[in-house]
């Protein structure tokens, strides 16, 4: 079983730990770099991306954390965590980390009071479409030549991407009760 860690500094770490729990999968809180060195897999959740970022650099995990994923530590990033591995931004601030060729748009789904509710078919899952929780989303305006884009929100806006070990989704799969993302991001992580 491989080992799956939460980057627990800001965001919904509670929600994607009970995933994991339900499909049986030991999981733990991330904060230190020290704590990143055995993991399989890190999940950067949901939450404020600036936030995120800030916290990234305050303690210290950025360029650790750019090392593991390119030596194979697999990094999934639900909504703001999109952000944060991504490449580029179109706006100047967070700086993201740089872990998937993607370029994000952030919230271009809109406000709060935009958020939507939908289905998603994604590559890798069996059974019915996905459901997605759309949270002042991101959009994924570019996608590099070795980016597979594995789910599309009416065929043209791609919000599952994967590249390599790195993967990413615009929605919150953590606020459902698919584990299906979760059971898929546990298979890339031990492969």
């Amino acid at each position: 079983m491989p080992k799956i860690g939460i980057l627990a500094i800001q965001g919904d770490v509670r929600e994607h730990g009970l995933m994991l729990s339900a499909i049986g999968q030991q999981w733990e809180e991330v904060r230190l770099p020290s704590q990143l060195y055995d993991l399989d897999g890190l999940i950067i959740p949901g939450g404020e991306s600036t936030t995120i970022v800030q916290m990234i650099d305050t303690y210290d995990l950025r360029i650790p954390l750019q090392s593991l994923a390119t030596n194979g530590l697999a990094v999934w990033g639900t909504c703001a965590g999109m952000i944060v591995v991504a490449k580029k931004l179109s706006d100047r601030k967070p700086v993201p980390l740089g872990l998937i060729d993607i370029e994000v748009s952030r919230n271009a789904f809109g406000r709060q009071i935009d958020s939507f509710e939908t289905t998603v078919t994604i590559t890798g899952i069996d059974g019915p479409p996905v459901h997605a929780v759309f949270i002042r989303a991101p959009q994924v305006i570019n996608v590099g030549p070795n980016v597979d884009v594995l789910a599309t929100l009416g065929n043209e806006d791609p919000v599952v991407i994967r590249e390599n070990k790195i993967l990413a989704t615009s929605f919150h799969p953590e606020l459902t009760h698919d584990t299906r993302m979760h059971e898929l991001f546990v298979r890339i992580a031990g492969s």
